[in-house]
């Protein structure tokens, strides 16, 4: 009886089981999230609200990601932070984006204090940062800031150039009296006389040529090493959870690369950014003398490593981040090169060495 009672047991189940391993063959290996959410460390400009100086602006004007997900149905979102990389930092911790275009600095303090994030491309280098102040005022040179008011948006990509600036020039940050102001605040403030003097990047270029400003200094044509950093990251367990979506994602942004580093393209570049609500004059400035190629490639070579591990150095050193930060596990770089590949882009873009000088030998994707 026994027996009979467990030959009729398998009889039962046996065609549950197989069920049960037919449903694991055929089931998705991840569920695709219903949206993609991008944060961006701006508060941009703009109907729709877009940005400049990085090729995911170009991107983000064409649609280019959103057609790339039109079909699966996901749709993509566009966030914008007035405060800027902290302002992302949180955003990033409370899950409520799922990518970022942040600068180096806001994206290590951020890893240092637990957020689990990896960095997938360049997406802006060499920024230029820039001090301005007001047009008759008596300050010509970073020397002269000693004991001045002088706007800084701490805890962004430009705070720790502007610390090294003024470095290089005999000043330490105690040395000048230091106003944290994001960037439409450190306008008005400069504008009504409420700072002596500002550091920045290219949104001054306006101020300057509606008579309001004069530039004092600019890192343009000076050591690489005073040059801001930004990249597109990731939350790690979102690209754990969506390998595919996020490989996709980064061969829109290469694209997006490839189109913004053609000479051919600079004008068009330049008028797609000033959707955002700063002038072609502007972007014109920013990048005068410069190769689109260099500032808009998405490599993450030896120059940009070597960014990010000097910024690591210079926060611990300063403090602005309480504990050493890795760098060479933080760059996962298998999607760039998927899309390099897939898009016949293997050795367009020339790969630079720590110091910023061009390499030797191929142009791929570094690690």
């Amino acid at each position: 009886m026994k027996a009979t009672l467990f030959t009729l047991f398998r009889r039962w189940t046996a065609p549950l089981g197989a069920l049960a391993v037919m449903a694991t063959a055929v089931a998705p290996a991840h569920a695709a999230p219903d949206t993609i959410r991008i944060g961006v460390a701006t508060a941009g400009g703009g109907d729709p609200v877009t940005w400049g100086g990085s090729p995911g602006g170009v991107a983000r004007v064409n649609n280019w990601l959103e057609e790339e997900f039109k079909a699966t149905g996901i749709k993509v979102e566009w966030l914008f932070f007035k405060g800027a990389g902290p302002a992302v930092n949180e955003a990033l911790s409370n899950k409520q984006i799922d990518f970022a275009y942040q600068g180096d600095l806001p994206s290590i303090v951020g890893r240092s204090n637990g957020l689990k994030t990896k960095l997938l491309l360049a997406s802006g280098a060499r920024n230029n940062l820039y001090l301005v102040a007001p047009p008759k005022s008596d300050i010509r040179s970073i020397k002269d800031l000693k004991d001045r008011t002088v706007s800084i948006f701490r805890g962004t990509n430009g705070h720790l150039v502007a610390i090294n600036v003024l470095a290089a020039n005999g000043l330490a940050e105690r040395d000048i009296k230091g106003v944290n102001l994001d960037t439409g605040s450190a306008q008005a403030a400069l504008v009504s006389n409420g700072v002596d003097a500002a550091f920045g990047g290219y949104e001054w270029f306006k101020v300057r040529d509606q008579g309001l400003a004069k530039v004092v200094y600019s890192t343009q044509g000076q050591d690489p090493a005073f040059t801001r950093q930004a990249s597109l990251l990731v939350r790690a367990d979102f690209e754990q959870a969506n390998p595919a979506e996020v490989q996709r994602v980064v061969d829109v942004f290469v694209r997006a690369a490839r189109w913004s580093s053609d000479e051919k393209n600079r004008d068009e570049l330049f008028r797609i950014w000033a959707r955002s609500g700063t002038p072609v004059a502007s972007w014109a400035a920013e990048f005068d003398q410069q190769q689109l190629a260099v500032r808009n490639s998405p490599l993450a070579d030896d120059f940009i490593i070597g960014r990010y591990k000097a910024v690591v150095a210079d926060a611990l050193k300063l403090k602005l981040i309480r504990r050493e930060v890795s760098v060479d596990d933080w760059f996962d770089t298998r999607y760039l090169k998927n899309a390099l590949k897939k898009q016949g882009l293997e050795n367009y873009w020339t790969a630079y060495d720590a110091k910023g000088q061009p390499k030797a030998g191929p142009s791929v994707a570094s690690r």
